[in-house]
């Protein structure tokens, strides 16, 4: 692939799993255009407060902004993120060219006692900073203490394998990724929870007028994901969803019974296009004593469709007067 530059280079966030994400990205590009790429950490919003509930902060993009400062600047040339980190308006001039497969999408109990979700003892303490977790574990077990936990994914977990909170609950597919898949407890299947927007997918971000970048990241990016995540995205953007509003949706492809190819996969396993595209999601009170599930499915070459979709069967069964009423509330900003 012919190019002028001598290198790229990364921008991304300075945590384990941050990191580890980058350097999976780097050996992608690095082996499909021959290029050297660096990774340069920047440290951004949601990375220097950390004793502070999300929504308490403010504002969108905590985890993104000052990357995007520096891709739209022209000292890095793209940025990785998680897709649930990512706000659903991006700055001008960026765009969100490449995802690769995505893994587990599933939220997970982390105990050093062994408690799944369902044994552990009335009154006992969970963590979270997520209102979208809140929300559902309070649906379903509305005697335990939620309490706001912050800081890096090993931080969050030896809180709970110490004993200082019964357990904690955080998303699978870092805990995959960094290797730590034997310290999960009990992994919630989306039947029962409703994952985040995006969770388990990981984004790369590029300049729009880069049509190097554009054209490596054409030959990368999944298919599938990149349907399924857009998809999961028309419904958080159409809800102004966030961190204060507790919303997850969850979008896949199911092959058809017939579907000759396994996953609904080409033989690139860059995603096919037969099947079904297929979303469930979520809205609910903080509280968890509203809620609204609905279930939704699509061609799989129509994933804005779907969204919206999803957003009209969700505001038709309620979920506008949840949305308004956690939005009236003095208080949703502590609660994140």
């Amino acid at each position: 692939m012919a190019t002028e530059r001598k290198k790229l280079v990364i921008g991304t966030r300075g945590s384990k799993l941050a990191l580890w994400q980058s350097e999976f990205v780097r050996g992608l590009f690095e082996d499909a255009t021959g290029l050297r790429v660096e990774i340069k950490v920047i440290k951004t919003t949601g990375d220097k407060i950390l004793d502070v509930p999300l929504a308490k902060v403010g504002g969108k993009g905590l985890f993104t902004k000052e990357i995007e400062v520096e891709l739209a600047a022209g000292s890095v040339d793209l940025a990785v993120h998680s897709m649930k980190d990512v706000p659903t308006e991006l700055p001008e001039g960026l765009t969100i060219a490449m995802m690769p497969p995505r893994v587990d999408p599933r939220d997970v109990i982390v105990s050093g006692a062994g408690y799944t979700l369902d044994m552990l003892p009335e009154g006992g303490t969970l963590g979270t900073s997520s209102l979208r977790r809140r929300s559902q574990v309070m649906a379903l077990r509305p005697d335990l203490r939620i309490v706001d936990v912050r800081g890096n994914l090993d931080t969050r977990m030896r809180k709970a394998e110490t004993g200082e909170l019964d357990a904690v609950i955080l998303a699978a597919a870092g805990i995959f990724r960094l290797g730590w898949e034997d310290r999960i407890t009990h992994c919630i299947e989306p039947t029962q929870m409703v994952p985040a927007v995006g969770q388990g997918a990981i984004g790369v971000e590029i300049r729009t007028d880069d049509a190097f970048m554009a054209e490596v990241c054409a030959q990368l990016t999944h298919a599938d994901t990149m349907r399924c995540v857009i998809a999961e995205r028309v419904v958080m953007r159409r809800l102004e969803g966030g961190c204060q509003v507790p919303i997850g949706a969850y979008a896949r492809v199911e092959a058809a019974e017939d579907e000759a190819v396994e996953g609904g996969k080409d033989k690139d396993g860059k995603g096919g296009k037969g099947g079904r595209l297929v979303m469930d999601a979520y809205v609910g009170s903080v509280d968890g004593q509203q809620q609204c599930r609905q279930h939704a499915e699509g061609g799989p070459d129509a994933p804005d469709a779907l969204g919206e979709q999803m957003v009209e069967a969700l505001l038709g069964s309620g979920a506008a007067g949840i949305l308004a009423e956690i939005r009236d509330a003095e208080d949703v900003s502590g609660l994140c």
